[in-house]
């Protein structure tokens, strides 16, 4: 059975668990309607459309 030679030190544990955590930018997409980016499979908040059909009315237009 392996066993380490030595503990792994606190510094190289948490540098190999940071590059796990490292946050991702959410992927982002033009909008059909009004050319608005917005995230994937997301209503638009500028028009409120989803997937070119009107979803809801967006508080500017109310």
């Amino acid at each position: 059975m392996a066993v380490p030679r030595a503990k792994t030190s606190k510094a190289r544990t948490r540098r190999r668990q940071a590059i796990n955590m490292k946050l991702d930018a959410p992927t982002l997409v033009e909008c059909s309607t009004c050319g608005n980016r917005v995230q994937l499979h997301r209503v638009c908040p500028k028009c409120g459309f989803y997937r070119g059909k009107q979803v809801i009315v967006p508080e500017s237009k109310v």
